[in-house]
């Protein structure tokens, strides 16, 4: 598999670059959004609620096909391992974009790869509902997530680029609830969608549909919100035409690939966790592209130097655990509390719904730290600490057998918060160890090592609960990788910004 996003070396430019998202005609090294930072703010905080509903809704479906042994879930032997399985290739997808659309990014620019990621998604997760079975279904899937995935290294870099320092952390916390906010509506809205299909729609056994459909046309919608508000400021119209170029170009192979590995299992009879491996394969390999690239390029010592690797690898604690949750609390609640599904997607909630405090939150106390002259590392490190803690707490309650909505709930929520709280105070000590020009990169190489996490993390799960007949493995799993990156960050090296005190 080649990488075209590779292409380009340090310095090259087109009209598209990324220096030109920093500046406006005859205001040269003026933000485009100065004074008007917040505005940018929100716009990307709708983007990343899109783009999380469209992505969590397949939880929610896979779940309501077990329970009513419907689609092409419900009849298969191991449906919580298949479950498992299709949210691992969609993570492959969204994995094997992340330093190509940063890099894409850095060379077309930002917006541009922040717009088309947005109608992207759209208009597969619409192909998704329409899927007519399993493979279909697969497919689509791993298309949303391949233009899904360059969402994240450009939103990062434009925050950072056109957010006063001071307010950098806060800026990465507020957007970044916008994926709380998408969790949430994907996890509590699924089920009355699906209700709604099924009754007012007359859909019957194929009302897993309905949430698609509805999320994609939101999706859309604020795609092309986002045109016109970018559109509106920078020095250049946005042409989408070469990134998505592009984008289709390294796309399709990576497609073809991810969906061969998903039809010789099937053909093969192969287990669940070999198919896993598989995406590994593909993931060791997208790897060492890309690692070869920044070494040929002479970017090594800004992107592969030891305190960016240290916080490279110690997300992939957070993704684990950030899908481990989103995909299959739902179902965890409704097992262990013998609940109905709508009763589950509202205690599972609290989990996603703490992001919607926990982001800007942790951000706020962060910056407060920079400005007095201190680390956020402390913080991070708390974090972790923490959630691991809560995580284990919640395995236990599982093995202690029907726990309480109530005391589920709580402990989800509470652990929601400083598990939220982590995650933009990590991308702020990122974003500093490297320079602007390279951010989109930084960001892009730092997604794709973490998202092994999340192609991991529902397929082992699933494979656990089936195994076992409980989800407490699974969720010790995702405690004890969280408490591994507790170790690394406490040995990452900060560097604060020269300006923000």
């Amino acid at each position: 598999m080649t990488d075209p996003a590779l292409s380009t070396g340090p310095g090259t430019a087109t009209p598209g670059t990324a220096s030109a998202d920093t500046a406006t005609p005859g205001t040269a090294g003026r933000p485009l959004f100065s004074g008007h930072h917040t505005h940018l703010w929100g716009f990307l905080l709708a983007g990343w609620v899109v783009s999380y509903a469209d992505r969590t809704v397949t939880g929610p479906v896979v779940a309501w096909m077990i329970e009513n042994k419907a689609g092409f879930i419900g009849d298969a032997a191991h449906p919580a391992a298949l479950g498992g399985l299709i949210g691992s290739m969609f993570f492959t997808g969204y994995m094997l974009t992340q330093y190509a659309g940063g890099r894409l990014g850095d060379r077309y620019g930002h917006r541009e790869m922040l717009v088309l990621s947005l109608l992207w998604a759209g208009l597969m997760t619409l192909a998704s509902g329409l899927a007519g079975g399993l493979v279909g279904f697969v497919v689509a899937r791993v298309l949303t997530g391949l233009g899904e995935g360059v969402f994240y290294s450009n939103d990062r870099v434009l925050v950072i680029a056109h957010t006063p320092p001071a307010r950098r952390t806060v800026g990465l916390g507020v957007v970044l609830s916008g994926l709380s906010i998408g969790l949430t509506a994907g996890v509590l809205a699924t089920p009355h969608l699906i209700d709604w299909g099924a009754g007012s729609l007359g859909m019957g056994g194929a009302a897993w549909r309905a949430p698609l459909y509805v999320f994609g046309i939101c999706s859309l919608l604020v795609s092309a919100a986002s045109w016109v508000f970018f559109r509106a400021r920078g020095d250049r119209p946005l042409r989408l035409g070469p990134p998505t170029l592009r984008l289709i170009g390294y796309s399709v192979p990576a497609a073809v690939a991810i969906t061969a590995l998903f039809l010789v299992a099937d053909a093969f009879g192969w287990p669940e966790w070999l198919t896993a491996i598989g995406s590994g394969v593909l993931f060791a390999a997208m790897l060492t592209i890309v690692v070869r690239g920044i070494v040929r390029a002479g970017q090594a010592a800004a992107l592969l130097h030891r305190d960016v690797w240290l916080v490279y690898i110690g997300f992939v604690a957070v993704m684990w655990n950030l899908w481990f949750f989103s995909f299959w609390s739902v179902q965890i609640v409704a097992e262990a509390a013998h609940s109905s599904l709508t009763a589950a997607a509202l205690t599972a909630a609290f989990n996603a719904g703490a992001g919607i405090i926990g982001f800007p939150v942790g951000g706020w106390i962060a910056d407060r730290r920079v400005r007095a002259g201190k680390g956020r590392k402390p913080l991070a490190v708390t974090c972790a600490v923490v959630h691991t803690v809560l995580a284990t707490a919640f395995g236990a309650s599982l093995l202690a057998g029907k726990p309480s909505l109530l005391l589920l709930g709580l402990i989800l929520f509470c652990s929601g918060l400083f598990f939220n709280a982590l995650q933009p105070i990590v991308h702020s000590i990122l974003g500093d160890l490297a320079a602007e020009e390279h951010r989109g990169s930084l960001f892009g190489l730092f997604n794709l090592v973490a998202e092994i996490g999340a192609v991991a993390s529902p397929v082992v799960s699933g494979v656990l609960r089936d195994a076992t007949g409980s989800w407490a493995p699974g969720v010790f799993t995702a405690a004890g990788v969280m408490a591994v990156s507790v170790v690394l960050y406490s040995l990452v090296r900060e560097k604060l910004p020269a300006t923000a005190a």
